[in-house]
């Protein structure tokens, strides 16, 4: 039997709400990727969040019982401490509003870290980092003021954890441009430097890009070009999927990272509507329509199969799916 799995090389998988929520596991995640490592695919753990370096995220990871070394992982923050160094001169100062996982990015890359102004950097380049202050937002306004390159780690307004979402680096990046009139270069999802980073390292040849969220995950993979695999442990909802623009829409989806290693399902289109697993979804009188039975993973992929067909390049209203959602809990 054929799996989702069989036709890629490489998994480019999400973090935050796809491996792990906070301090735990995402139920299931580490027994699905330690199968698909067992199966021989690359295992890449791709994430916008820039506060810790790849060892710290691989020792987590392990800790949690996922397979990964310092090498599996791809962060923001080296993707923006690339993006620096291509556009500032070698040993040149840049202004990190944010962590270690930045300061030691762009270490790497030859350039060196600094907390203030009076460096004259060449670039500020923020993550999102709990240590963050106002000090070093302060400093970070007074060097694009002045000049400064202002690179973002990343654009997310929030972030999934254990407790539910919290503020993202996009809503921290808010405060440097309020204050100067200068928005950031991205360097995260779903913009393309990160996914670069991530063929660079990885060398894949045939990815699937897993993730939960579709204004990064689902975009990022669109943009380049890459099938990719929505899971719903995270950020996106059903009703988000079925209101979704052609941008937001993925190739798969599953209830979860087992989906890894079932079948891959798509609806298919019948004189009925479209079918998947025992549903029927159709439009009718500008309205989504679902019967039949089975799982609730099909009717989704069912429903949001004719809501896509029917809307074609624009976006379905809540109105009209919403009566169909409560066959998804």
């Amino acid at each position: 039997m054929n799996h989702l799995l069989d036709a890629y090389d490489t998994l480019l998988l999400d973090l935050d709400g796809v491996v792990y929520l906070g301090r735990h596991a995402v139920p299931g995640a580490p027994e699905a990727l330690s199968l698909a490592r067992e199966r021989g695919v690359r295992l890449a753990y791709v994430t916008n969040n820039a506060s810790r370096t790849p060892a710290a995220i691989a020792e987590h990871l392990t800790h949690l019982g996922v397979p990964a070394s310092p090498d599996d992982v791809v962060t923001s923050a080296q993707a923006a401490a690339r993006l620096v160094a291509e556009h500032v001169p070698a040993g040149s100062a840049v202004l990190v509003v944010g962590g270690m996982g930045l300061r030691s990015a762009l270490r790497a890359h030859g350039l060196r870290p600094v907390t203030t102004a009076l460096e004259g950097p060449a670039a500020v380049v923020q993550g999102i980092w709990d240590g963050l202050s106002y000090g070093l937002l302060a400093e970070g306004t007074l060097a694009v003021r002045g000049g400064a390159w202002f690179v973002g780690a990343n654009h997310d307004s929030t972030m999934p954890t254990d407790r539910g979402e919290m503020p993202g680096n996009g809503s921290m990046l808010r405060v440097i441009t309020a204050a100067t009139g200068v928005s950031p270069v991205v360097a995260g999802k779903p913009e393309p430097p990160l996914h670069r980073e991530s063929m660079i390292r990885t060398e894949a040849r045939r990815p699937l890009i897993v993730g939960d969220r579709l204004d990064t995950d689902i975009e990022g993979a669109n943009r380049a070009g890459v099938d990719s695999l929505l899971v719903l442990t995270g950020v996106a909802t059903p009703l988000d999927l079925l209101t979704a623009l052609p941008v937001h829409r993925p190739t798969h989806v599953s209830h979860d990272l087992s989906g890894l290693h079932l079948p891959a399902v798509s609806a298919r289109s019948t004189s009925e509507g479209w079918e998947c697993g025992g549903w029927v979804a159709s439009w009718d009188g500008g309205r989504l329509r679902l019967a039949g039975g089975g799982e609730s993973i099909d009717a989704l992929r069912a429903a949001c199969a004719a809501t896509w067909a029917a809307v074609g390049d624009g976006r379905a209203e809540e109105d009209a799916v919403k009566p169909a959602l409560r066959v998804f809990g």
